[in-house]
């Protein structure tokens, strides 16, 4: 062995104290668990939920922290066996041969190689007696929770739930469980439950205490909250409150909670806490395709003006860039007021600038106007505003011709899809009226324009997706000739009919192409997931546009078909790329790609 001095003496002590003092590392440590009769499923729950079945995931490997898992083991499988309806179980944990409850941590080994769970489920039970009493009027408590049903904890914690509940929903806010009797009879198989509720007082709401440092005016939010002081006591009527607040925008989190005791008059006062998100947010997005190249777009959001949680809202884009048309854009504004109406409520004002360039017309564009909105709950919609639209456009019927309109547009959208980025369930509607009165030589019609969209899925994972659009659209009153061609239906490109160049389906005439006054579009996609996060899409777009107020025999129509590529990026949506190719009519030939962030539809 080399020495070289009192370096190496001072080297090889250290080494020794250090071996003796800490324990030594273990090599893998070998698991098993058996429960002979246990259901594939049960054992897979209690092999995943075991600490010391994870120990290597979890970075368990000396010997204190192996034999703490063990010992955490017999709570956590025990109770895992009970979820399960088995109340009399025996559960062995071995470590090298030696029960882990029997190890003296004072006396560990120095290794330990080999953890052995041996699990005897017995048999299941059933419940003898299931009471739970009082009860609200009307209660319905849990199926399971009944003579000679399975007997679990999990019942037993739903049915307390449930009855709870069911008072709080008559106003008693204050509604807990005074008490349980639990007895299992083994010998019987049998569990016998009785729950006692204790429900407390039939309160009133009393007052909303604004706590925290939020920068918006109490009088905002009290008008925003719509807080039912005096109205009986309603968990629903406290999570709309809630709801209203968050919907402004304005927030980062709103936290109403109830005060520990009611007031002697039967109220109940609660202290509602806000955290507000900064004042302002700046967003962009990127969309690019074949043939109509680089469109970008800003927005830049403003909360909070004057504290009255106002958000304003400015947008900008550009498009075309590198595209077959000349470059367009738009600027925009809208201003949102929750607090000048009722708790449903909000005023807007809104206006723009734009101007279009395509292949058939030209068009620039000033309005603005004044509106109201109405939340009927989160996913359901309407609003109206009126204001005045001027435009200025190029078209197949003359040049510089010029449309002034008093403009009053109505618009509901019901959604109820599961997720708005990228839906495997349900169904959104959006559907659009639009009154235009004529001034200063302008005709006078009416523009409607629906859109609905369907999801399903026929595997409850999700993985397959079937995805359906339905597109209508009609102008009622003037002649085609009559009307601001962007009033007008075209069809093609990313949100009509891929494959085919956008708007590039119109009306003949003389020697160019119109809008027409009705529109129809048919979307289909099948989805399908190839791994977690990547998917693949085929689709089918149909788009047919008619002179007259309703497709006829004679329209004009084209289609398209082509596959797509979906990358999840989270809650952004996913990453989307579709190859399409035209299938009928003339409007367009070759491949076209279309590259974005979100679905199709």
């Amino acid at each position: 062995m080399p020495f070289d001095g009192p370096q190496s003496i001072v080297r090889a002590w250290l080494f020794t104290l250090v071996a003796a003092l800490a324990p030594n590392a273990a090599l893998a440590l070998e698991t098993v668990l058996s429960a002979p009769g246990a259901p594939a499923a049960l054992q897979k729950r209690m092999a995943e939920t075991s600490s010391v079945m994870t120990s290597e995931s979890r970075g368990l490997d000396t010997p204190i922290e192996i034999l703490s898992a063990a010992v955490s083991d017999y709570r956590t499988l025990v109770q895992i066996l009970y979820d399960e309806g088995y109340f009399s179980p025996t559960v062995s944990i071995r470590l090298d041969g030696r029960e882990a409850a029997d190890i003296d941590t004072l006396e560990l080994p120095r290794q330990i190689n080999r953890a052995v769970i041996t699990v005897n489920t017995g048999p299941t039970f059933t419940f003898g007696t299931a009471v739970i009493a009082p009860l609200a009027p009307g209660t319905q408590l849990p199926e399971g929770f009944a003579t000679g049903k399975p007997a679990t904890t999990g019942i037993i914690q739903d049915a307390a739930r449930t009855g709870v509940q069911a008072w709080e929903d008559v106003g008693h806010a204050k509604a807990d469980v005074g008490g349980q009797r639990i007895t299992a009879r083994h010998a019987q198989a049998r569990l016998d439950a009785q729950i006692d509720l204790r429900p407390g007082p039939r309160l009133t709401f009393g007052k909303m205490h604004i706590k925290g440092g939020t920068d918006v005016r109490h009088d905002s939010i009290r008008k925003i909250a719509g807080f039912p002081t005096g109205k009986v006591y309603s968990p629903e009527q406290l999570k709309k409150v809630g709801t209203r607040l968050r919907r402004t925008g304005t927030f980062n989190s709103v936290t109403i909670v109830e005060h520990e005791t009611p007031n002697p008059d039967g109220s109940l006062d609660f202290d509602a806490t806000f955290e507000d998100l900064p004042k302002r947010r700046l967003t962009f997005g990127v969309e690019i395709s074949s043939r109509e190249g680089l469109d970008v777009s800003t927005t830049w959001t403003h909360r909070n003006v004057a504290r009255r949680a106002q958000r304003f809202r400015f947008e900008a884009s550009i498009r075309n860039i590198g595209g077959s048309e000349d470059i367009d854009g738009r600027l925009g504004m809208r201003l949102d007021q929750p607090d000048r109406l009722g708790p449903d409520d909000s005023t807007f004002y809104t206006a723009y600038i734009e101007r279009r360039n395509t292949t058939h017309y030209n068009v620039s564009v000033a309005s603005a106007g004044y509106g109201a909105r109405r939340t009927f709950s989160d996913r359901l919609y309407a609003e109206a505003y009126a204001g005045l639209y001027f435009s200025d456009a190029d078209d197949a019927y003359g040049s510089g011709r010029k449309f002034n309109y008093l403009i009053i547009p109505f618009r509901s959208e019901w959604d109820q899809r599961d997720n708005k980025v990228s839906a495997t369930r349900g169904y959104y509607l959006d559907a659009q009226v639009m009154p235009f009165a004529g001034f200063s030589a302008s005709d006078s019609g009416l523009r409607l324009f629906f859109d609905g969209r369907s999801y399903w899925s026929p595997v409850a994972s999700g993985r397959l997706v079937l995805a359906g659009r339905v597109q209508l659209g009609s102008v009622l009153g003037p002649s085609p000739d009559g009307v601001t061609p962007d009033f007008l239906f075209f069809s093609g490109g990313a949100g009509t009919v891929r494959g085919q160049p956008f708007e590039s389906l119109g009306i003949p005439v003389g020697t160019g192409v119109a809008g027409g006054r009705s529109f129809l579009g048919l979307s289909g996609e099948v989805r399908g997931h190839v791994t977690g996060k990547l998917s693949l899409v085929g689709f089918y777009d149909f788009g047919t546009v008619d002179t007259s107020s309703f497709i006829g025999a004679d329209a004009e129509f084209h289609s398209g078909a082509g596959l797509g590529v979906r990358y999840d990026l989270g809650g952004f949506g996913p990453l989307r790329v579709d190859l399409a190719f035209p299938v009928q009519g003339d409007t367009g030939d070759g491949f076209q790609f279309y590259i974005g962030i979100g679905q199709a539809f």
